[in-house]
């Protein structure tokens, strides 16, 4: 270990020696021989601590810094950035993978600046921030699209489409999704890249399923079959069984349950199967059993199946389709009158599929429950309603999320192109002024002076006019502001009091009533009272939609946020946050307050604290997320001041989301604000498991 470390010195040494002698080739050869050797020491020296092997990648940076060759450069970075990312070292990744892009665009190095947003996509998509990366994978397509057209170029652009689409379909965007990949099978059928057109068909068959086509889904899967064949031997097995799966768990989707279990059945009965792939095992023992007791009503043989899953899912700790399995023994248990079993079952899958984020599964069980738990049916109704507008909401947010980018890129594309013609326009209106010049030097000069004083003139009259028009513009918007207002009023007083006035009135009359008709008239009415809850959603939600859209990264909003305040008041923040937290994974209104609560708390550092300083630090415990925020300001006394309208707001958020709020302080030594949030998250990254398709490669 001694020798291996002593390498990257010696390199250290040579290269300080080499600076005493002129600069010359031999010399960047020898500089960019040490760079890959730290490089390739920090990634393969596993038995070395992180600390000594961020040393290497250190020295590196170092010696990179003195090359004069910008190529060289990117591409040593680039490395570098990689090796950081595989360490992990997020931080420094992030910090070398931005010098990367900005040198990359500064210079026009089109395959570098494309790879280094690949290279981040992929890092936001293994911390489960789909959103950043769609941007990223977005962002290197339209860089590769600027490489000549060959068919590394078409490669790249082709993968790129395909990572997209995987991202769109996991948001249920599915015709997004369904665009980006067939934009995708263009690029690999002019290469005839089998084995990624076998990916595409395979991702479109998923996509159509989840457009609940089972035929076009169907139809996707057998083209895909088509190009297995063509591939090398070690993965036929591999795809053939995954194509078989799929297939299989489509017939059972469209509850043609006869084909589904030949199919299971073949795919079982495959040399190996469990040895190579249990969980696949597993997972097509369980929906086996399920098609045969839906076909068969064969009771006893699917429950053995079953019961085989179970424990076989529990000696390799398959947690993801444990759910399932135990899901489809509670409905055969409650088919064969066992209630109480039926209900344990049940119970389990609802748990463990809330332990993996598997969001699908559990709407599926609480829609059982709600039929074997008489007792609970309106508690896990509710629950289930909750989840599943929950979900809506987020698929809806980052399917808008999606278009905004790529409407944002083509806008920045377009800008691009009409800077680029302008400067060719200028190019050419110069070599013709230089013409002119040359033959007429003295009555050009004139000309110019004539068209400059009447393009002032111009100029000025274009600016009044576009003045007048920005005043006649602000008088529209703030009566646009008033109409609104005026409206979102009416709505309410009109339409919501008065609707919630009268049945009020009506059911004070009903309430000591136990007849049919009385019992009737109150379900109706409570069904009014549903859509007057509907009508102040529909109110609500189009006066909250601009705020969901502020925020795309929950940490870089409060970053962006800590280094304006930092400009503009001088008071100096620091910021401390849990890096293994899926801070990005939590729900929108949770994100949403919790930047809003930081940002009242810091406007009352900078209006009335009288603070040098100020500290926010976020963590997770348990399943509670704690905000605090402290200054070294001039405090206050908490039994005697009245609360500002700041803490005020403060304070309802925390309310609004079910939390604690404590306020500490006294005059001078400064304010400590503790919020404590129950934490909820929606699910965002596509797990293994959560689908009965799954797709096991990256292309």
């Amino acid at each position: 270990m001694k020798i291996k470390y002593l390498l990257p010195i010696m390199g250290l040494v040579l290269w300080s020696c080499s600076q005493k002698t002129p600069k010359n080739r031999s010399t960047v050869d020898q500089r960019s021989e040490s760079i890959k050797q730290w490089i390739a020491f920090a990634r393969d020296s596993a038995h070395l601590s992180l600390e000594e092997r961020k040393q290497f990648l250190q020295n590196a940076q170092q010696v990179v810094s003195t090359l004069k060759n910008d190529t060289l450069t990117i591409n040593h970075l680039s490395n570098i950035s990689l090796a950081y990312m595989s360490l992990p070292d997020s931080l420094e990744f992030r910090k070398t993978n931005k010098q990367v892009l900005e040198l990359a665009k500064k210079e026009k190095q089109y395959t570098a600046l494309g790879n280094s947003h690949w290279d981040m996509a992929d890092f936001f998509q293994s911390h489960g921030s789909l959103d950043s990366a769609f941007y990223h994978y977005q962002n290197a397509l339209k860089t590769f699209e600027n490489l000549p057209i060959d068919s590394t170029s078409n490669s790249m652009k082709g993968r790129m489409l395909y990572s997209m689409g995987r991202i769109q379909d996991s948001y249920k965007d599915y015709l997004g999704a369904e665009t980006s990949v067939t934009s995708a099978i263009k690029y690999f059928s002019e290469l005839k890249d089998e084995r990624r057109l076998y990916f595409c068909y395979n991702l479109l068959g998923i996509i159509a399923s989840g457009m609940d086509n089972s035929d076009k889904s169907l139809e996707y899967f057998q083209r895909a079959n088509t190009y297995i064949n063509q591939m090398e031997s070690a993965d036929r097995i591999k795809y053939t069984e995954q194509n078989q799966n799929n297939i299989a768990h489509e017939f059972l989707k469209k509850e043609d349950y006869r084909r589904a279990k030949i199919a299971f059945g073949d795919l079982l009965r495959s040399k190996d199967i469990f040895t190579r792939n249990p969980e696949l095992y597993s997972m097509s023992l369980s929906s086996q059993a399920y098609a045969i007791y839906k076909d068969e009503k064969n009771l006893d043989s699917a429950k053995e199946l079953l019961s085989r899953a179970i424990k076989i899912n529990d000696s390799i700790e398959y947690t993801f389709d444990q759910p399932r399995a135990k899901q489809f023994y509670a409905e055969i248990l409650a088919d064969q009158g066992d209630t109480a079993n039926a209900l344990l079952y049940a119970k389990e899958s609802r748990n463990m599929a809330k332990e993996n984020y598997n969001n699908d599964r559990l709407l599926e069980v609480l829609r059982l429950l709600t039929k074997l738990d008489s007792n609970n049916a309106a508690s896990y109704s509710d629950e289930y309603y909750d989840l599943n507008e929950a979900q809506k909401e987020e698929e809806r947010t980052k399917r808008d999320k999606f278009a905004r980018i790529r409407m944002e890129t083509d806008e920045i594309i377009q800008e691009n192109e009409v800077l680029t013609r302008e400067k060719e326009l200028w190019a050419a209106f110069a070599l013709i002024f230089i013409g002119l010049g040359t033959a007429g030097l003295v009555i050009v000069n004139q000309q110019i002076r004539n068209n400059k004083l009447k393009n002032k003139q111009k100029q000025h009259e274009s600016n009044q006019e576009i003045y007048n028009l920005l005043l006649s513009q602000q008088g529209k918007i703030e009566e646009g502001k008033q109409m609104e207002q005026k409206r979102i009023s009416e709505e309410l007083h009109d339409g919501v009091l008065g609707e919630m006035l009268g049945i009020r009135l009506i059911l004070s009359g009903l309430n000591e009533k136990e007849d049919g008709d009385s019992v009737e008239k109150r379900a109706e009415f409570l069904e009014r009272l549903r859509d007057v809850e509907e009508e102040i959603r529909t109110i609500s939600h189009e006066l909250n939609h601009a705020a969901y859209e502020k925020f795309h990264n929950f940490i870089v909003s409060l970053e962006g946020f800590f280094e304006n305040l930092e400009q503009s008041s001088g008071i100096v923040c620091s910021f401390t946050y849990d890096n293994e937290v899926n801070w990005d994974g939590l729900l929108g209104d949770i994100k949403i307050n919790a930047i809003r609560i930081v940002q009242e708390a810091l406007k009352n550092c900078v209006t009335h604290a009288k603070c040098k300083t100020a500290s926010v630090a976020l963590d997770v415990q348990g399943n509670k997320l704690k905000i605090v925020i402290a200054d070294d300001g001039v405090g206050f006394d908490t039994k005697r001041n009245r609360r500002g309208i700041g803490l005020r707001n403060i304070a309802s958020r925390v309310k609004k989301l079910k939390g604690t709020l404590d306020i500490e302080s006294s005059k001078g030594k400064g304010t400590t604000i503790v919020a404590t949030i129950p934490c909820k998250y929606t699910e965002t990254v596509p797990r293994k498991g959560d689908s009965d398709q799954r797709e096991t490669i990256n292309a």
